[in-house]
């Protein structure tokens, strides 16, 4: 793997030559990686004595944090070697991934704890559109942890970056010429090294049925908790071993990224939409449909019934809907008081929520409201805003970006829920992020009332929602699970009987709602000793982090069946074989079959996008591209004509096929080799 794109994943797919391209040229090549180390190392001031690195008289030693749970241990010590090849005398600091957090991802990087570490990102959803990745990966923007908040990219790659994540393009061509870019400079920026892509498996007994997301298994399935069962039984219990829990601190805005933590977190949360664990696509959870409408000439398709698409002249944004917060007010800022000479978005996404999502209750027996989802528009600005109680800077570069492209909400319907949305930032798939403003945070889920007493801890500058903040307060990085800061949270309940950002959320905050909500968190933590509250299939029973232990347990008021989302069986990933001439005679024509299988059927026509190939001549050279073509069902060729094989050199080609179903967003990559003779 050379990129932050996954090479199994469709954006992959779409531009092969380029990446093909880039691949060879940053092949393995430990003896032009030594001369340009030792070009830099020299220019510098270092020297190299008897074959090991010095600088003012002192070796150059790297420290090398190496994770030991997987085969990062292998890749650790095959990098640790690699540099120690070149000179570098390193010293492996091997360790677990609740051992090297507070070093990789919580320390100040100045602080040189640590120069290398064998990280590792699980994809947890089938992702259509990567676009993101660089901002994400490379920019500080990513995350409001220390490490992404001392990048610096170049101002080239970070303009380039920040495009692709706001969707800064008009057409796809414009797209994948700025995706290009951000891979060249990404490969020449390189905080992070792309080593490989891997699949993994989860072992399970036989009789346990759970869904698995083709991109990130049982742990990153958002659908796991939906589905997870023991054979035809009712109940029961089930064990569940991860290789690590409970590393880091859960709070909704800032809290664990951990992938083991999130599937834990996401089994205790409801969501708008969810994700089809096969194509990556929404599918609607507590919303019910949407309706959107974008500027004409953008590429953008529907898929789904769920999700109408309507392509227009022009969006314009309605003069009452909230476009910024006003932190010292504590409200909303109107398109008309910001932009009175009027304003037009890209996009206009209008979601209805059903009639019963008022029914809806959290863990703790309290009734879901508008106010959650209000107070989750509040956040969107409040952080990043210097006048605010919370403020924190950590937050400002993603809210810059995020302001971009945002041109406003409007609440049209209180009772049914509808909301527009209006944006610069669109999607390549109308189903993709419409905006539901559902109260699932980055991290986690979060009710007013939770998310409020942790509001109230950051304030009196007692606890910090991000790592970055609690690390400039020295205060702790807030945990609503274990650890002190439940004491804090708790004594911040005693107290409470209190609306935050009252000159907003009065008006969706009755006084006996309010004490309502206050009084079922003090039972909650009464009895659960925890301040985790969603609303999903499972509620946190309790937390043990010494021991790296969780007990979720069934939330018997969740609405939905058991067998809402079992359709999901086995995904329909292509099966290809390529049949051919071993040996083609320069100036000749070739003719190459293409079988393309599932379950030992033909894969149907209608459920592939496309079918295309590379070849690569005797040098490693990208020759041609095409598109292979249909035959009969199942039966595809590609034909290599006289005119072109007779350009090819004498030696060993290779021919790569790529099929790319619509079903499934994992297009199939099959490839033979063949001789050219004179």
């Amino acid at each position: 793997r050379y990129f932050p794109i996954t090479s199994a994943f469709p954006d992959y797919a779409r531009m092969p030559e380029h990446v093909r391209r880039l691949e060879l040229l940053y092949a393995h090549d430990p003896e032009r990686a030594a001369a340009i180390i030792a070009e830099e190392m020299e220019a510098l001031g270092a020297s190299l004595v008897n074959g090991i690195w010095h600088y003012e008289g002192e070796p150059v030693e790297l420290i090398l944090v190496i994770r030991t749970e997987d085969e990062r241990l292998d890749i650790g010590d095959y990098v640790a070697s690699l540099l120690e090849d070149i000179g570098f005398v390193v010293d492996r600091q091997y360790k677990t991934a609740a051992e090297a957090s507070p070093i990789w991802i919580g320390s100040d990087p100045n602080a040189g704890l640590f120069h290398v570490y064998t990280g590792g990102w699980v994809t947890t959803v089938v992702s259509r559109d990567q676009a993101t990745n660089f901002d994400f990966f490379y920019t500080p923007r990513g995350l409001a942890f220390p490490l992404w908040q001392a990048y610096q990219p170049t101002p080239e790659f970070d303009e380039v970056a920040n495009r692709l994540g706001r969707r800064d393009f008009t057409t796809l061509e414009e797209r994948t010429d700025l995706f290009i870019e951000a891979m060249e400079l990404a490969l020449e920026d390189s905080v992070r090294i792309w080593l490989a892509d891997v699949q993994g498996i989860t072992p399970r007994q036989a009789e346990i049925s759970v869904a698995a997301d083709l991109a990130g298994g049982i742990s990153g399935a958002f659908l796991w908790a939906h589905t997870v069962r023991r054979g035809e039984e009712i109940g029961g219990e089930l064990t569940v071993g991860l290789p690590s829990v409970l590393p880091e601190p859960w709070n909704p805005l800032d809290g664990s990224n951990w992938l083991f933590d999130m599937m834990l977190i996401r089994g205790t949360s409801d969501f708008g939409f969810l994700y089809d664990p096969f194509t990556g696509l929404h599918h609607p959870q507590r919303a019910e449909r949407a309706e959107v409408f974008v500027k004409e000439g953008l590429p953008v398709e529907r898929t789904l019934d769920w999700v109408s698409l309507e392509f227009v002249e022009e969006n314009t944004v309605p003069d009452d809907a909230w476009i910024d917060w006003d932190p010292i007010r504590q409200e909303f800022i109107t398109v008309g008081d910001k932009h009175p000479e009027g304003l037009t978005a890209n996009r206009k996404t209008i979601v209805h929520y059903p009639e019963e999502l008022y029914d809806t209750k959290w863990h703790d027996g309290s009734t879901f409201s508008i106010a959650d989802i209000v107070l989750a528009m509040i956040l969107s600005f409040d952080r990043a805003k210097e006048d605010s109680q919370i403020f924190d800077p950590a937050q400002v570069p993603s809210f810059d970006s995020f302001m971009q492209q945002f041109r406003g909400v409007r609440i049209v319907s209180e009772n049914p829920l509808i909301i527009e949305n209006y944006s610069d930032a669109y999607y390549l798939d109308a189903e993709q992020f419409v905006g539901t403003w559902f109260p699932y945070y980055a991290q986690g889920p979060g009710a007013w009332h939770t998310l409020a007493l942790g509001i109230r801890a950051e304030v009196n500058q007692e606890l910090a929602f991000s790592q970055d903040k609690a690390d400039k307060l020295r205060v702790e990085w807030l945990n609503m699970v274990a650890g002190p800061s439940l004491e804090v949270l708790k004594r911040n309940l005693e107290e409470a009987v209190f609306v935050p950002y009252a000159p907003t959320l009065d008006r969706y905050i009755s006084s006996e709602d309010a004490v309502t909500r206050w009084n079922n968190m003090r039972s909650w933590y009464a009895e659960k000793g925890h301040f985790w509250i969603g609303s999903g299939p499972f509620y946190l029973e309790r937390a043990f982090p010494i021991e790296g232990m969780v007990h979720l347990k069934r939330f018997v008021d969740f609405p939905d069946p058991a067998l809402k989302w079992l359709r999901f069986g086995e995904p329909m990933i292509a099966e290809v074989e390529i049949e051919g001439p071993a040996r083609v005679t320069v100036g000749e024509t070739a003719t190459f079959d293409v079988w393309i299988d599932f379950a030992d059927e033909p894969y149907p026509t209608e459920l592939l996008s496309e079918v295309k190939f590379l070849l690569f001549d005797a040098v490693g050279d990208l020759a041609h591209i095409g598109n292979a073509e249909l035959v009969d069902e199942g039966w595809w060729s590609i034909e290599l004509g006289s005119d072109f094989t007779a350009d090819l050199a004498v030696g060993a080609n290779r021919l790569e096929v790529i099929v790319a179903p619509t079903v499934v967003s994992l297009p199939t990559f099959e490839n033979v080799q063949f001789v050219t003779v004179p």
